[in-house]
């Protein structure tokens, strides 16, 4: 009878641990992000000095972890999200390519002295230059190691004054990004399956030449970086960290294989043809973070906080438009110090809607106006930042319940969905005559899943995904939403 009433027991625990499991336990079948091998890559920021004076550059290393060959395809983009150019990085099994965009942006050379090509000696454990999910025609025999003279400058003048002149017929643009003496900008890097010069903006890029092996692992360092608006720094610093890491759900496939994802849309979801939206299978981003910060001053400690965020044109866009991924508003900010005192974002007058605007990348020193101020004596704390932007009707999921946008509805995930977006955190101090620096990201409250998250004013600051169970004894309530339910007293089994 004990034996039998084992059995019992053991088939209850297992019925529960089923019924608490996920719908899908494939390895990739996740919103969340993490370091590990992916298919796309994306280096939130990059600064370059391209008068060469200063020595101040962005460095950034891929890996590919398998023994098959991979193309990586990297687009460069201004901080106002314009796509710039592209170029392509073969790489052999188990290869490793490092890429110095001070060479790319001042000396017009990729990978040098010769490039990455087809050409390239695999090693003794990787497979052939053939084999994997590479096209037979690759096209990469000939990758330049040298660029034209004329698309670097029109590359550099579009990254310092936001003017995009490459002349050749190519479309021009006044209004391209920003205006700053370094140039600045964010790259992506993509798994594809040929050599090609399609941007992500263009639709025949999911349709051509698109992969979605994840198979890519990379990092980058900031080199001269100093603490923002506070001048140059006395020695050369050097941050590092890895580049987000965007895994493709389901994994593999060849391309052009719209192979249907649980994803509720994707990174690239506002360049994916109307017809097949989530074709690129890449993970959404998320929207809201928590962000430690240090600002005791230059003198001693200062904190840098580097925003990506997902723009609001598409495909076909405007030159014109691209103005509007230049002053996107955030959901909210509140500064919280080590007492605990919270500081919310005062309505600044230069903001038409009293809160403050960003690009789709930058670098800002948390001192700065953007930022709640901080009363008191105390020198650090957290920032809680919402970067939603309030959505674009480019979006897939962007219909509002009292606006102007159009198109799907979902409940689930917020109407309109919530944008994406990252945050690195750098920190840097003096110790002596030493200078130190260190990079990390922010954590994400949620993940790229996760609904738009509503005011502080509305629901209590703290992680997405659901309501909490109470505390025993415990009913929280702000008047008319449960802020927790049900009980911890007797967990399930």
């Amino acid at each position: 009878m004990k034996a039998l009433r084992l059995v019992v027991v053991l088939l209850l625990i297992c019925g529960s641990a089923a019924a608490a499991s996920p719908a899908s336990i494939n390895n990739d079948d996740s919103c969340d992000i993490r370091v590990g091998p992916a298919a796309t890559l994306l280096l939130p920021y990059f600064e370059v000095d391209v008068s060469g004076t200063s020595g101040r550059t962005t460095l950034f290393t891929i890996t590919n972890v398998t023994r098959y060959p991979q193309i990586a395809h990297v687009t460069l983009w201004t901080d106002w999200a314009y796509p710039l150019m592209t170029f392509n990085l073969f790489l052999t099994g188990y290869d490793v390519q490092a890429i110095n965009l001070a060479d790319v942006l001042i000396r017009g050379t990729v990978a040098p002295p010769g490039g990455t090509t087809s050409a390239t000696t695999p090693g003794s454990l990787s497979t052939s230059n053939a084999s994997g999910n590479l096209r037979a025609t690759l096209g990469c025999a000939s990758n330049p190691s040298l660029l034209p003279a004329s698309l670097t400058t029109a590359i550099r003048t579009s990254l310092t004054i936001g003017v995009f002149n490459p002349g050749g017929g190519a479309a021009a643009c006044s209004t391209a990004g920003g205006v700053h003496a370094n140039a600045i900008g964010y790259a992506t890097i993509d798994v594809v399956a040929s050599c090609t010069n399609l941007l992500p903006t263009d639709p025949a890029y999911y349709a051509t030449d698109l992969l979605f092996d994840n198979v890519l692992i990379g990092d980058y360092q900031q080199i001269g970086a100093a603490p923002a608006g506070t001048g140059a720094p006395t020695v050369l610093d050097a941050g590092g960290n890895p580049m987000v890491h965007i895994r493709a759900v389901p994994e593999g496939g060849d391309v052009g294989s719209n192979v249907p994802t649980d994803l509720p849309y994707t990174f690239y979801d506002r360049y994916t043809p109307s017809s097949a939206r989530t074709v690129d299978r890449r993970q959404p981003l998320p929207s809201t973070f928590a962000a430690r910060f240090i600002q005791g001053g230059p003198a001693a400690f200062a904190t840098n906080c580097t925003i990506w965020r997902e723009g609001v044109t598409g495909a076909g866009s405007s030159c014109h438009s691209y103005l509007g991924n230049s002053f996107m508003p955030v959901g909210e900010f509140v500064r919280f110090d080590e007492h605990e005192n919270a500081y919310v974002s005062a309505p600044l007058e230069a903001f038409d809607d009293g809160l403050p605007e960003f690009q789709a990348t930058s670098t800002t020193n948390t001192r700065s106006d953007l930022y709640p101020k901080l009363a008191g004596t105390d020198v650090g704390g957290w920032l809680y930042l919402n970067l939603n932007n309030g959505g674009s009707p480019l979006y897939s999921v962007n219909s509002r319940v009292n606006g102007t946008f159009t198109g799907p509805v979902s409940t689930q995930y917020g109407t309109p969905r919530a944008s994406q977006n990252w945050v690195t955190m750098t920190m840097f101090g003096n110790v002596g005559a030493s200078r130190m620096t260190a990079e990390s990201d922010a954590a994400p409250l949620g993940n790229g899943c996760s609904p738009a998250t509503p005011l502080g004013s509305v629901r209590p600051i703290g992680p997405t995904g659901g309501v909490f169970v109470c505390p025993p004894g415990t009913t929280l309530t702000n008047g008319t939403t449960t802020q927790c339910t049900g009980t911890n007293a007797v967990p399930n089994p």
